[in-house]
């Protein structure tokens, strides 16, 4: 990537954070009409964190920040910015400024970048951005979601998929460039395939004074549309980042997509003719965790020693708006 500033991005660390409690497909089959053969052989999931008391979108966050900062080595009151890729902040006016109280990072600016599914991927080139044209030299990037208070637990189709959690990466400054590459796209001509709508009630206070109050409505999807929309552009976009990194598909080490079922998984990678090996998956213990499963499955590969120092990771997120995007990069230190 051109870099204004002469300085490239080192990916140093990287964290993850999900509830406490789990909940089983079987326990599932308690509350809807379901069974563990009907969810995991429709979508590969098995189990997901389910948010308990105390546990929130910034609680979580601000746990795999620390982390990730652990692993970088990267004192928090050196951060720059910290960007929450989020669809539901504590408060709706934003929860990365909580995220920053919350780890000591008193110097850091911080908001919350709103893009679904995609919000990580967004939110890397957004950090990226920052640190080319040398306005940061240390960024924290957080992906959190706490979906389970947007389900409806009635709704089969829905609230087998959803889990919560949060995974977060240390972009730091440096003189070798690890991201090589990304591309962003958005298409709202099909936002209504997944949305989680406001819905106005009205209110008249009087002949002069009407409101508009009402609330956010469930998680609603249509699963067949976005599931074409999955296996038709993803394999596109990761094709495109993969080529501005001036690479092909088979000088890449691993396949990280977004975790939204294994059969998109299954799908993409057969396209691209990647190895099932070299395709990074967790959704069967975590589900859908929305802007956090990137990251999340990211940081378990690298602790669990599967990603190593230089590594190639080709990235892609998709979803509600719809957005979806893909970046190339190099885990870790490569100076």
């Amino acid at each position: 990537m051109s870099q204004s500033s002469g300085q490239g991005v080192t990916i140093t660390g990287c964290g993850s954070a999900v509830p406490q409690r789990s909940v089983s497909n079987d326990q599932l089959s308690e509350i809807v009409e379901t069974s563990d053969e009907w969810i995991a052989s429709r979508t590969g999931i098995r189990e997901r964190q389910v948010a308990g008391d105390g546990e929130s979108t910034s609680t979580l966050a601000a746990m795999a920040a620390r982390r990730a900062l652990e692993m970088a080595q990267v004192d928090a009151q050196t951060v720059d910015l910290i960007l929450l890729a989020t669809s539901t902040p504590d408060d709706l006016f934003g929860s990365a400024s909580q995220v920053q109280a919350q780890i000591g990072a008193q110097r850091a600016a911080a908001f919350d970048i709103t893009a679904a599914c995609s919000g990580f991927i967004v939110g890397m080139s957004t950090a990226a951005q920052f640190i080319y044209s040398g306005a940061y030299q240390t960024v924290l990037l957080i992906g959190a979601d706490v979906l389970s208070r947007w389900v409806d637990w009635g709704d089969r189709r829905t609230c087998v998929l959803f889990g919560d959690g949060a995974g977060a990466v240390v972009l730091q400054a440096g003189n070798s460039d690890g991201l090589l590459g990304f591309e962003l796209r958005s298409d709202g001509s099909q936002y209504s395939c997944l949305t989680l709508p406001y819905q106005s009630e009205g209110r008249s206070h009087s002949e002069a004074v009407t409101t508009q109050q009402g609330g956010f409505q469930p998680i609603s999807m249509n699963g067949q549309e976005v599931y074409r929309f999955a296996v038709r552009q993803v394999p596109e976009v990761l094709e495109k980042a993969v080529y501005r990194a001036g690479l092909a598909i088979a000088d890449i080490d691993w396949l990280l997509l977004h975790q939204a079922n294994q059969r998109i998984l299954d799908a993409v990678a057969k396209r691209l003719k990647v190895p099932g090996d070299r395709v990074i998956s967790n959704m069967a213990v975590h589900g859908n965790t929305s802007a956090a499963s990137i990251p999340l499955a990211l940081d378990e590969w690298v602790r669990e020693g599967k990603i190593q120092q230089g590594d190639i990771i080709a990235a892609a997120g998709f979803g509600a708006g719809l957005t979806w995007g893909a970046t190339v990069f190099r885990w870790g230190q490569i100076d």
